[in-house]
């Protein structure tokens, strides 16, 4: 149902390293650009998640209560992800681990405080 999630940044090119390396993990890549807009996916007609300077050139900020969920098919997938954030300067949330019942996760931000995660249900 999603078609994609856009996260605000105030640099572009920070965001743009930090995404490109993430993302290869999980096997995206660039697929629409812009100066002021990236968009990764695994396929065209594939949910996407894109970086953008904001519209109104207001500064970025992060949304209290907001989260990209990035669906990984196994648990090994969750921590190669997740380690790989840590490589790349996130801030860890919450290391890889149970969650609950079939419910596999783990938690980081993005250099521009973002918070996403890696999940696994099974």
């Amino acid at each position: 149902m999603i078609g994609y999630v856009t996260l605000g940044t105030n640099d572009i090119e920070r965001a743009a390293q930090f995404y490109d390396e993430l993302l290869a993990q999980i096997g995206a890549s660039r697929f629409m650009e812009t100066e002021t807009f990236i968009a990764w996916s695994t396929a065209p007609a594939a949910p996407a998640l894109s970086v953008t300077k904001p519209f109104d050139e207001n500064p970025a900020t992060v949304g209290n209560g907001v989260m990209v969920a990035l669906l990984m098919d196994s648990k090994e997938k969750v921590d190669a992800l997740h380690r790989k954030a840590m490589e790349l300067g996130a801030q860890d949330e919450g290391a890889p681990g149970p969650r609950g019942p079939g419910f596999y996760a783990g938690y980081f931000r993005d250099p521009d405080g973002n918070k996403l995660n890696a999940f696994f249900m099974g």
